[in-house]
């Protein structure tokens, strides 16, 4: 399934119905006064979070969303049917803002959370509300309000615990195959994930927590390059992040100077991703060579106080320990 998690769409909401101009005219009744009805309300334009999604793609595919207007008073003082409400689906963890202004309208972040985008019109007032005693025979009424027009950003940032970042072939997609039971495409060159992977896992008698694979991480990725500025949005809503670093003697790049290059380009995407509880994974040790590059990325993480794991998802060396650790950490953040 194609993940979507960014789109823009215009709402309009239903016009208010009219008010109605009457008279009472009955047998045996002369002159019986004004009696009309308001009209309706415009429908509404709400947007509601459902577990039951994990993509925007439906909304990819209709951009433009009304709703109904309001019936038109009627006589006799009947009022006019309200216009139906637009109820638009979207999934949990969902940012609806203004295109125009780029204000947060709302953050649908659990089920069945709901907003009203777009207000529906007020129905006008029926003849019925303007006789007075010196204006007995009313022959006007208000006419409905025009419902809210706008232009909204729908975003999607994903619900998860923990958020593993890193280069690609740093062994995101591996591990979070090995701990949970999702199945990423995997394969030996860079970009085999181009989309956001979510795993549920599960470690001894503790509560289960979500592990969310963000794809793309390069240099320059706060600008956009490789994929990673469509998922750094995804790692504002964890936890904790998980920096993988691949120390294998097949990467001749230096471990250090790669885990700088990511945590600048959080950084620069978002001061506040700096202050997230970040812990560092060695990957690939089972084929570190000399080890002597990743001697230098241990001493640098204790150095500046990082918790620090070497990992072997290929022989599963040093998982238990992980998982023992983050399910600690998931707990003391909830």
């Amino acid at each position: 399934m194609k993940f979507v998690d960014y789109v823009k769409v215009y709402v309009k909401s239903g016009d208010g119905g009219r008010g109605c101009v009457s008279f009472r005219r009955e047998k045996y009744v002369p002159r019986g006064g004004p009696n009309g009805g308001d009209g309706g309300r415009g429908g509404h334009i709400i947007f509601r979070a459902t577990e039951e999604l994990n993509t925007l793609l439906d909304l990819r595919y209709r951009r433009e969303y009304k709703a109904k207007r309001g019936q038109h008073g009627m006589g006799k003082k009947m009022h006019g049917k309200n216009g139906e409400d637009r109820i638009i689906p979207v999934p949990v963890g969902t940012l609806i803002k203004n295109a125009d202004t780029e204000e947060i309208l709302s953050d649908l972040d659990t089920e069945g959370m709901e907003i009203i985008a777009a207000k529906g019109g007020r129905g006008g007032l029926g003849n019925s509300h303007f006789a007075t005693a010196t204006r007995q025979a009313p022959r006007f009424a208000q006419p409905g309000e025009e419902g809210e027009e706008k232009n909204l950003i729908i975003e999607l940032k994903l619900l998860a615990d923990v958020g593993l970042i890193g280069l690609p072939n740093a062994g995101k997609s591996t591990l979070i195959s090995v701990i949970s039971s999702a199945r990423p495409k995997i394969a030996n060159y860079p970009f085999t994930t181009l989309t956001p992977n979510l795993g549920v896992v599960k470690h001894g008698d503790y509560r289960s927590f979500v592990v969310a694979d963000i794809p793309g991480l390069i240099e320059g990725a706060h600008k956009g390059a490789g994929l990673g500025f469509q998922f750094l949005r995804h790692v504002e809503r964890t936890s904790i992040l998980l920096h993988l670093v691949d120390v294998s003697e097949v990467n001749e790049s230096d471990p250090v100077e790669n885990l700088k290059k990511i945590n600048n380009e959080l950084k620069l995407y978002s001061p506040k991703l700096t202050k997230k509880p970040q812990t560092v994974i060695a990957t690939k040790t089972d084929i570190a060579g000399d080890k002597k590059r990743f001697d230098e990325l241990a001493e640098y993480c204790r150095k500046n106080g990082i918790d620090f794991f070497p990992i072997s998802a290929a022989t599963g060396k040093g998982i238990k320990k992980l998982l023992s650790y983050l399910t600690v950490k998931v707990e003391e953040k909830k």
